[in-house]
């Protein structure tokens, strides 16, 4: 009983999950997948949408926090669309992931000693343009660490920062290739719950 209860709460327990989603490269895809969180009244937290290695396939990574019960109910419907080859759902410690962030100051606070550039330098950012009136920052890493420095750099006065949805790639070793082979040669979705719980 205990075991049961054990794994209802941890269904029902929000944290953040990863979505990797491959589709083939047409028009209105991203509408046709965000509308299904839409509908569901679910908050995407971070969207990215890049080519994958195999051409012709895009690759969707979606951030979100939810429970484990609705992303699983997410996906299962992204699923069912004739456009999408693939999706998966991973947690924390799943994949290796980046996101990048810039940053828009005012190019006079440098020029009052080295102490923010040691700064900038000590956060593992980096001078990405210099103009007259500004310079921009770019830093790359996790969003806890790109937050930091948008804090420490706060009181120089930011004129402008944003940071990207996340880039994601799993941990597992299969190939994208060899997955999209496996399904050319299957007949059913029965493939999607078969690959370890729904990841790639």
């Amino acid at each position: 009983m205990s075991d049961i209860y054990q794994d209802n709460t941890e269904q029902q327990a929000e944290k953040e999950f990863t979505l990797s989603i491959l589709t083939e490269n047409k028009p209105g895809m991203l509408n046709n997948i965000t509308i299904i969180f839409t509908r569901r009244k679910l908050n995407i937290n971070a969207i990215n949408v890049s080519a994958s290695e195999i051409p012709g396939v895009h690759r969707y990574t979606i951030v979100m926090i939810t429970t484990r019960d609705q992303v699983d109910k997410v996906v299962k419907q992204i699923r069912k669309h004739i456009d999408v080859l693939g999706a998966f759902v991973y947690e924390e410690g799943e994949t290796h992931y980046q996101e990048i962030a810039l940053y828009k100051l005012p190019t006079r606070i440098f020029l009052g000693g080295n102490h923010i550039e040691q700064l900038v330098r000590s956060h593992g950012a980096r001078i990405l343009v210099i103009e007259e009136e500004y310079i921009v920052l770019e830093k790359t890493g996790h969003k806890n660490e790109t937050q930091e420095l948008l804090e420490i750099l706060q009181p120089y006065g930011i004129l402008e920062f944003v940071r990207s949805g996340r880039v994601s790639i799993s941990k597992s070793k299969r190939k994208t290739e060899k997955f999209l082979e496996e399904l050319e040669n299957s007949t059913t979705h029965i493939l999607y719950k078969k690959n370890n719980n729904g990841k790639d």
